[in-house]
């Protein structure tokens, strides 16, 4: 379309017919004023502590040192471009770091991502609702644990001095001596995974529950008719009903698909053996970048680790697209 046809179009507007769109608009967003102030204290608390701090990314090119700069633009800052981007490329751990990134990640998201769709479809088929309420009420509690409580918890369980674990595989004939689990580099991911598994699964169904409920019960109806088993109807009707919210959510979750964890892995993996299997990048920004007072080095690691997840969850929103959902 050329230039000229577009001012004619523009031209052929009436005025007043713009001035009217815009007092609509406004005329609905007033309209719409206790709503309004529901909003706007969430987009003004994101706007003041996730984008205003984001200045705070130069300091990755920079020798910044908090306790001899007053601020960020302070000239004893020396510009030194991707210096600490090279550095962590060239740490003798990276490979390490990377790869127990990159498997944590997966074993969660590949585990803990369908656990509780899983979860929600068995509830769902529960037709006894104190018992349902009950199941509820365990998956749920351990969601409002912090992870302190929860690592005491697996010690405990796992420790080679009356732990529940050791006793009963002793008992079974399956183990002669107890076995200190949390020292050994093998059972690690299995562990960590697990406890993630088990601490997490509860509250995630909330959310796949209340889309199940939104299902039409004639579909089901209408499919038992048929003579549909209840897998069938799960499989036919209950999944692909769900699948717009399931995408969302995978999209989100390939977005977080390098948090391989903090919390967790800190309390978990307390011993130094098993290091090899449990630096990921979030414990060794903590390790090496704070503790250390390295700060330009932390912020290098977190804004590298930010672009791959921003390129992780573009890549899933595209693909999503293609299905007919997608984020944006």
């Amino acid at each position: 379309m050329s230039e000229t046809t577009t001012k004619q179009q523009f031209a052929s507007t009436p005025p007043d017919t713009v001035n009217i769109n815009h007092k609509t608009k406004f005329q609905r967003l007033m309209k719409q004023w206790d709503i309004q102030l529901m909003v706007w204290p969430g987009i003004l608390l994101v706007f003041v502590f996730a984008y205003i701090p984001m200045y705070g990314i130069l300091t990755a090119f920079q020798d910044y040192d908090i306790f001899t700069a007053h601020d960020i633009f302070d000239k004893r800052n020396e510009w030194v471009g991707l210096k600490h981007f090279k550095a962590f490329f060239n740490a003798p751990n990276f490979d390490t770091i990377m790869r127990n990134t990159i498997v944590i990640s997966l074993l969660k998201f590949g585990i803990g991502f369908p656990a509780p769709i899983i979860l929600a479809l068995m509830l769902n088929e529960i037709r006894h609702m104190v018992f349902k309420r009950i199941v509820q009420t365990i998956t749920y509690l351990p969601y409002f644990m912090s992870w302190v409580i929860v690592g005491g918890l697996v010690m405990s369980l796992l420790s080679t001095d009356n732990g529940s674990i050791n006793i009963l595989l002793t008992k079974l004939s399956i183990i002669e001596e107890p076995l200190h689990f949390l020292g050994m580099k093998e059972y690690f991911w299995t562990i960590l995974v697990s406890t993630n598994v088990w601490k997490d699964i509860g509250f995630a169904s909330i959310v796949y529950l209340a889309a199940i409920a939104g299902v039409d019960p004639h579909l089901y109806e209408a499919a038992d008719i048929d003579g549909a088993t209840k897998f069938k109807q799960i499989y036919l009707i209950t999944l692909p009903t769900i699948m717009p919210v399931v995408i969302i959510f995978m999209i989100l979750a390939m977005g977080n698909l390098l948090n391989a964890g903090f919390e967790d892995i800190l309390i978990l993996a307390e011993n130094a053996i098993l290091r090899p299997v449990s630096d990921v990048i979030d414990v060794y920004v903590y390790r090496v970048g704070l503790q250390n007072a390295k700060y330009s080095f932390a912020v290098a690691i977190g804004l590298f680790k930010a672009i791959i997840s921003i390129g992780l969850l573009t890549m899933a929103n595209y693909i999503a697209r293609r299905s007919g959902n997608s984020l944006w």
